[in-house]
Protein backbone atom coordinates (compact mmCIF):
# COMPACT_ATOMS: atom_id res chain seq x y z
CA UNK A 1 0.00 0.00 0.00
CA UNK A 2 1.05 3.65 -1.05
CA UNK A 3 1.23 5.99 1.97
CA UNK A 4 1.63 9.52 2.17
CA UNK A 5 2.60 11.04 5.57
CA UNK A 6 2.78 15.02 6.44
CA UNK A 7 5.01 15.53 9.34
CA UNK A 8 4.70 18.69 11.06
CA UNK A 9 6.53 20.32 13.74
CA UNK A 10 7.62 22.71 16.30
CA UNK A 11 10.66 24.45 15.15
CA UNK A 12 11.70 24.97 19.28
CA UNK A 13 13.61 21.86 19.44
CA UNK A 14 16.39 23.05 21.80
CA UNK A 15 14.53 21.31 25.12
CA UNK A 16 15.38 17.86 23.51
CA UNK A 17 18.90 16.32 22.41
CA UNK A 18 19.40 14.76 19.07
CA UNK A 19 19.16 11.14 20.25
CA UNK A 20 15.94 11.60 21.95
CA UNK A 21 14.94 12.45 18.94
CA UNK A 22 15.72 9.80 16.98
CA UNK A 23 14.09 7.78 19.12
CA UNK A 24 10.78 9.51 18.58
CA UNK A 25 10.81 9.31 15.15
CA UNK A 26 12.50 5.55 14.82
CA UNK A 27 9.16 4.82 17.40
CA UNK A 28 6.76 7.36 15.32
CA UNK A 29 7.88 7.50 11.77
CA UNK A 30 9.80 4.02 11.75
CA UNK A 31 6.66 1.87 11.20
CA UNK A 32 5.06 3.81 7.76
CA UNK A 33 8.38 4.29 6.53
CA UNK A 34 8.24 1.62 4.28
CA UNK A 35 10.00 1.79 1.00
CA UNK A 36 6.29 2.53 -0.26
CA UNK A 37 5.50 5.63 1.99
CA UNK A 38 6.58 9.14 0.27
CA UNK A 39 7.01 11.42 3.59
CA UNK A 40 5.99 15.35 3.08
CA UNK A 41 8.56 17.70 5.19
CA UNK A 42 7.99 21.51 5.26
CA UNK A 43 11.67 22.48 5.31
CA UNK A 44 11.56 24.82 8.23
CA UNK A 45 14.65 24.28 10.97
CA UNK A 46 13.53 22.18 14.28
CA UNK A 47 11.19 18.64 14.18
CA UNK A 48 11.05 19.32 9.97
CA UNK A 49 15.21 19.73 9.68
CA UNK A 50 15.60 17.06 12.24
CA UNK A 51 13.19 14.31 10.94
CA UNK A 52 14.27 15.41 6.96
CA UNK A 53 17.60 14.12 8.14
CA UNK A 54 16.42 11.30 10.46
CA UNK A 55 14.70 9.83 7.22
CA UNK A 56 17.21 10.16 4.66
CA UNK A 57 19.48 8.63 6.96
CA UNK A 58 17.55 5.41 8.13
CA UNK A 59 14.76 4.70 5.68
CA UNK A 60 14.17 3.97 1.58
CA UNK A 61 11.01 6.35 1.52
CA UNK A 62 10.51 8.82 -0.71
CA UNK A 63 10.73 12.38 0.91
CA UNK A 64 9.75 15.53 -0.51
CA UNK A 65 10.27 18.90 0.83
CA UNK A 66 7.80 21.80 0.64
CA UNK A 67 8.56 25.26 1.19
CA UNK A 68 6.38 28.42 1.02
CA UNK A 69 8.73 30.84 -0.57
CA UNK A 70 12.22 29.29 -1.53
CA UNK A 71 14.64 27.01 -0.24
CA UNK A 72 17.00 29.95 -0.36
CA UNK A 73 14.41 31.89 2.02
CA UNK A 74 14.71 29.37 4.63
CA UNK A 75 16.55 29.45 7.72
CA UNK A 76 20.32 28.35 7.68
CA UNK A 77 19.53 24.99 9.56
CA UNK A 78 16.81 23.93 7.29
CA UNK A 79 18.74 24.34 4.22
CA UNK A 80 22.15 23.09 5.52
CA UNK A 81 19.51 19.55 6.52
CA UNK A 82 18.47 19.95 2.81
CA UNK A 83 22.11 20.51 1.16
CA UNK A 84 22.78 17.10 3.42
CA UNK A 85 20.24 15.06 2.55
CA UNK A 86 19.93 16.38 -1.63
CA UNK A 87 20.49 12.66 -2.72
CA UNK A 88 17.55 11.33 -0.78
CA UNK A 89 14.95 13.95 -1.47
CA UNK A 90 12.57 13.02 -4.44
CA UNK A 91 11.45 16.56 -5.13
CA UNK A 92 11.75 20.25 -3.75
CA UNK A 93 8.53 21.76 -4.16
CA UNK A 94 8.67 25.92 -4.32
CA UNK A 95 5.38 27.63 -3.67
CA UNK A 96 7.08 31.10 -4.27
CA UNK A 97 4.73 32.91 -2.05
CA UNK A 98 5.23 36.40 -2.52
CA UNK A 99 5.31 36.83 1.53
CA UNK A 100 6.91 35.16 4.00
CA UNK A 101 3.95 35.82 6.60
CA UNK A 102 1.48 33.17 8.40
CA UNK A 103 -0.77 33.03 5.62
CA UNK A 104 2.40 31.55 3.10
CA UNK A 105 2.85 28.82 5.96
CA UNK A 106 -0.69 27.44 6.57
CA UNK A 107 -0.80 27.60 2.36
CA UNK A 108 2.14 24.77 2.16
CA UNK A 109 0.56 23.30 5.17
CA UNK A 110 -2.85 22.39 3.18
CA UNK A 111 -1.04 21.93 0.25
CA UNK A 112 1.22 19.16 1.88
CA UNK A 113 -2.11 17.59 3.70
CA UNK A 114 -4.38 17.78 0.72
CA UNK A 115 -1.81 15.33 -1.05
CA UNK A 116 -1.26 12.79 1.88
CA UNK A 117 -2.58 10.37 3.56
CA UNK A 118 -2.13 10.71 7.43
CA UNK A 119 -0.55 13.47 8.88
CA UNK A 120 2.10 12.91 12.30
CA UNK A 121 2.40 16.42 14.41
CA UNK A 122 5.19 16.78 16.96
CA UNK A 123 3.66 19.99 19.01
CA UNK A 124 5.26 21.35 21.90
CA UNK A 125 3.80 19.05 24.78
CA UNK A 126 1.17 20.89 27.02
CA UNK A 127 -2.33 22.26 25.99
CA UNK A 128 -3.40 22.62 21.72
CA UNK A 129 -2.25 25.59 20.75
CA UNK A 130 -2.61 28.00 17.37
CA UNK A 131 0.80 27.05 16.18
CA UNK A 132 1.50 25.94 12.70
CA UNK A 133 1.75 22.38 14.04
CA UNK A 134 -1.32 22.53 15.01
CA UNK A 135 -3.30 23.80 12.35
CA UNK A 136 -1.36 20.93 10.02
CA UNK A 137 -3.27 18.27 12.22
CA UNK A 138 -6.07 20.69 12.46
CA UNK A 139 -6.73 20.65 8.95
CA UNK A 140 -5.73 17.01 8.34
CA UNK A 141 -8.76 16.41 11.00
CA UNK A 142 -10.70 18.47 9.04
CA UNK A 143 -10.01 16.47 5.77
CA UNK A 144 -11.15 13.29 7.60
CA UNK A 145 -7.09 11.97 7.41
CA UNK A 146 -5.61 9.62 10.70
CA UNK A 147 -3.33 11.76 12.42
CA UNK A 148 -1.24 10.44 15.09
CA UNK A 149 0.19 13.61 17.78
CA UNK A 150 3.05 13.23 19.54
CA UNK A 151 4.11 15.61 22.34
CA UNK A 152 7.87 16.66 22.39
Amino acid sequence: MTRAVVITGTRSTGHRDVASYAELFAGYLGPFADSDASFYVGGAKGVDSLALLWLAGNTSSRITIVVPGTVQQQPAEARQAIARSRDRIKEIVELRADQLATPAFHARNRWMVDRSDMVIGFPIAGPQGTSGTWQTINYGAEQGKPHLIVPV
